[in-house]
């Protein structure tokens, strides 16, 4: 070992601490630095008991009707990937959140950050997409805003948009209600966004294209609730992943959740790129999926009406909520093991929605 002195002061942690004194990329990739920001500086500043609940939407009550209430921006690199775009994220993105809640979405807003200098013909490729979509989704862009910032201070295109809905009456969707005994079901193949960002982004050369499965959520929904109303919670996989989302969901109902590991539909696309880049497809974004947590004597009937449906026809019982270590998810592995699915710290593509 050299006897030279280290100089640290340009060290920086890759995990930094809650007090650390400047945003990093993790702060944006909806893992546990996501968690800490919002719980640590935005909530104890807005202060309203609604934002409490830190769900994908808001449940709210406005003149007698029970609305489902979202915003999301959207920074995604590339604006065009296999399978979508920003615009068409945009849109599905916040009508998916407004479906976690039940709600069927009805009105977006959409507010366009535009780089000077980006094409006008980028820009119309953009608003096309998202018009596609949205009428795709059955909601209408009722109001937008147009901004524009200094060549070097965007990326191009950002798109924030938000949306409102009804929710039926009868429908309490939180992961609050989450119980020991309830079912977890995932709605279909996962990975599949993140990596066909990955392969395009980085010029990755797999032997089979990888597609994203974005796509509008709320008829899928609508035929989950057509079985019962009873469904406790249902969270969207977005950034971190499944296992974001079941973190989340253990730690708000204080119960512990057992994945089945090898139930989990992983395709072989997805398994295989990140075998090759060191990656688990547990942590990997999702733009067109659901995971749902049922009363066990729904879950066959709901997990019928989902592979009914186009975006559900792949879904799967992939674990269980339990009274054993509350807050926490454990994954039973092919070999018969178990481990630990943390809460991710960060992101591991940075960028993705």
């Amino acid at each position: 070992m050299s006897d030279t002195a280290l100089d640290l002061a340009g060290w920086t942690c890759p995990a930094p601490l809650r007090d650390h004194p400047r945003v990093v990329m993790g702060h944006g990739g909806g893992g546990a630095l996501s968690a800490e920001l919002v719980r640590h500086v935005f909530a104890p500043a807005y202060g309203g008991g609604l934002l409490a609940g830190l769900g994908d939407s808001a449940a709210l009550t406005l003149g007698g009707a029970r609305l489902a209430f979202s915003t999301d921006s959207y920074v995604v690199r590339p604006l065009f990937f296999p399978g979508g775009s920003i615009g068409d994220l945009a849109v599905n993105g916040t009508v998916n959140d407004l479906a976690m809640s039940g709600a069927r979405a009805a009105y977006l807003s959409c507010a366009f950050i535009l780089e000077e200098g980006v094409e006008l013909s980028v820009v119309a490729r953009v608003a096309e997409a998202l018009g596609a979509a949205a009428r795709t989704a059955g909601v209408e862009v009722a109001t937008g805003d147009t901004k524009v910032v200094e060549a070097g201070h965007g990326d191009g295109v950002y798109v924030t948009t938000a949306g409102i809905g009804l929710i039926p009456e009868g429908v309490d969707l939180r992961p609050q209600r989450v119980v020991p005994g309830d079912v977890a079901i995932v709605s279909g193949e996962i990975g599949l966004h993140g990596v066909a960002i990955m392969s395009v982004r980085e010029g990755l050369g797999f032997d089979v294209e990888t597609v994203s499965d974005c796509a509008p959520l709320g008829g899928l929904v609508q035929a989950m609730l057509a079985v019962t109303p009873d469904l406790h919670v249902l969270r969207d996989p977005t950034r971190g992943g499944l296992a974001a989302a079941l973190n989340e969901i253990a730690a708000a109902s204080g119960t512990g959740v057992v994945l089945n590991e090898n139930r989990v539909p992983v395709p072989d696309a997805v398994a295989n790129a990140c075998a090759i880049l060191g990656l688990d497809p547990l942590y990997v974004a999702n733009e067109g999926k659901l995971v749902a947590f049922v009363p066990r004597e729904h879950a066959d009937a709901v997990l019928d009406a989902m592979r009914a449906h186009p975006l559900g026809r792949h879904a799967a019982v992939v674990g269980e909520a339990v009274e054993a270590h509350p807050g926490m998810v454990v994954a039973r592995t092919g070999l018969g093991g178990t481990r630990v699915v943390d809460l991710p710290i960060g992101e591991q593509l940075p960028r993705i929605c």
